[in-house]
């Protein structure tokens, strides 16, 4: 049997890595036979913040008080809003450490998993992997509920096509990153699986997309 596959995943906006643990619980147990799981936190805490003006992830909030981001688009008022365009944004270098000191102590691994900031950090870290940065090691990325970062900074990101291979996937009713921001980040990869599902802002694991994650996984297996 083919070892298991190990992937580092990256949490949304006003998680934390052991909140993202316990909401792809069912994914974690569906591909249990295919991948192994590893989770990291954000280095930015959010402070707390009304429910209606939390921008990304606001439908699901850490319980336990420890919010954290991966950048903050109003650096003032340490927040985050994926919709908002901006000249500029706080954070993002000290993320991408953060990923990168990852990996060197919790990898190997085969591939990268964000969900909504977590996977438009994602997209940024495989553009920096195909410019060749020696940080990032991988051989695929999964993008739940993700979108292209509409910080001015960040633009360079998605100059050129991504030649890595990619699984893109996003809820029709998802009201915190609408849909066709994620088709539009999928845009960004060559030759990107892209897999819908009915519901709104999570990761899906129910039987519909089950055979999906098994036929992208299988083309890392060794």
């Amino acid at each position: 049997m083919a070892p298991l596959l190990r992937i580092v995943c990256v949490h949304g906006y006003r998680q934390n890595e052991r909140s993202f643990r316990e909401r792809t619980g069912s994914l974690r147990k569906l591909l249990r036979k295919r991948a192994e799981l590893f989770y990291v936190s954000a280095p930015l805490r959010v402070p707390p913040q009304p429910l209606a003006a939390a921008g990304d992830g606001a439908q699901a909030v850490d319980s336990e008080g420890d919010s954290r981001g991966w950048w903050f688009s109003n650096p003032e008022e340490e927040s985050f809003n994926a919709l908002d365009h901006v000249e500029s944004c706080r954070g993002l270098e000290e993320s991408l450490e953060t990923i990168a000191k990852a990996m060197i102590e919790l990898g190997p691994f085969d591939g990268i998993m964000g969900f909504s900031q977590g996977a438009a950090l994602v997209s940024m870290i495989c553009a920096l992997r195909q410019q060749g940065d020696p940080r990032f090691q991988f051989n695929f990325a999964i993008l739940v509920a993700g979108f292209r970062s509409r910080c001015r900074l960040h633009g360079h990101f998605y100059e050129e096509p991504i030649a890595l291979p990619s699984l893109h996937v996003f809820g029709e009713t998802d009201r915190v990153i609408p849909g066709e921001l994620s088709q539009q980040l999928s845009t960004s990869f060559v030759n990107p699986v892209v897999l819908t599902h009915p519901g709104g802002h999570f990761v899906p694991a129910s039987a519909p997309q089950k055979q999906v994650y098994f036929e992208f996984l299988e083309k890392f297996q060794k």
